[in-house]
């Protein structure tokens, strides 16, 4: 007998784990931008962000009206000048996006996030003041 498909059955597709991979060792991507594709309950890779694209351009990738996952490649100098780097999970979940959607990816999200050995920092928005680069710049230190 066939079991239901729970929310946390979601599927993940291997390449957001080998997308996740190129960014976290080889640094071949700045962002990544991951949507559920509810007919087949699967988290599959949208938006792949080149190395010098900017913020701006990460943030312009995300819909809306529509929710999605993110990780984001952030430089950032110390206050001892140090070069550094943090990743970024962001769950986006617009207020104008569907209740349905929303609810999916939040079920889903833990899940999915664990997929993603090396994020170290997690941030939840609903609209994009909530991951302005000023926030951004304040969680990675």
């Amino acid at each position: 007998m066939a079991q239901a498909n729970s929310a946390s059955g979601m599927a993940v597709d291997d390449e957001c784990k080998l997308r996740f991979m190129e960014l976290k060792a080889k640094r071949s991507h700045r962002f990544i931008v991951f949507k559920i594709e509810e007919k087949i309950q699967q988290v599959v890779v949208e938006t792949l962000g080149e190395p010098q694209q900017s913020y701006d351009d990460f943030t312009a990738s995300l819909p809306a009206n529509e929710c999605r996952y993110a990780v984001y490649d952030f430089d950032f100098t110390t206050d001892e000048n140090v070069q550094k780097s943090k990743i970024f999970f962001v769950a986006w979940s617009p207020d104008t996006s569907r209740i349905r959607s929303k609810m999916l990816y939040a079920s889903s999200r833990d899940r999915f996030r664990r997929e993603l050995d090396g994020v170290q920092v997690e941030l939840q928005a609903t609209d994009p003041s909530e991951i302005s680069l000023d926030i951004v710049k304040e969680r990675a230190f």
